[in-house]
């Protein structure tokens, strides 16, 4: 199957948790190499983002262990940021919330479709 019809068969929200996982995965990777390459945990939520976002674009069954597993370490992550830094950096804390909140919803909406998704 191609990419374009791929993409024309693919839900709507599924779309759009595909996307917030790749841009997660990116902009991981993007503040590892720009801000210092010794913050591993942002690498692994990046590593783990793309490969979440890969398998929801195959459809993959296994992606939902996935989601769940970046469901803890970004709620886990999120919170430790919201601790030390709130109200230090109003930007911050801004992503760091709305980080949280979109990554529980499209955790709920992985979840929620478990049963849709491929072997």
């Amino acid at each position: 199957m191609s990419l374009k019809s791929k993409l024309k068969n693919m839900n709507v929200v599924t779309f759009a948790t595909f996307v917030f996982y790749a841009t997660v995965g990116i902009v991981c990777f993007a503040i590892l190499a720009v801000v210092d390459f010794s913050l591993i945990h942002v690498g692994i939520i990046g590593i783990l983002s793309l490969i979440a976002a890969y398998g929801l674009f195959r459809n993959r069954v296994w992606v939902f262990w996935v989601v769940i597993a970046l469901f803890f370490i970004a709620t886990t992550f999120s919170g430790y940021t919201l601790y030390h830094a709130l109200g230090e950096n109003l930007l911050l804390d801004i992503i760091a919330i709305i980080y949280l909140v979109l990554t529980w919803i499209f955790t709920a909406y992985t979840v929620a479709r478990r049963g849709t998704l491929e072997a």
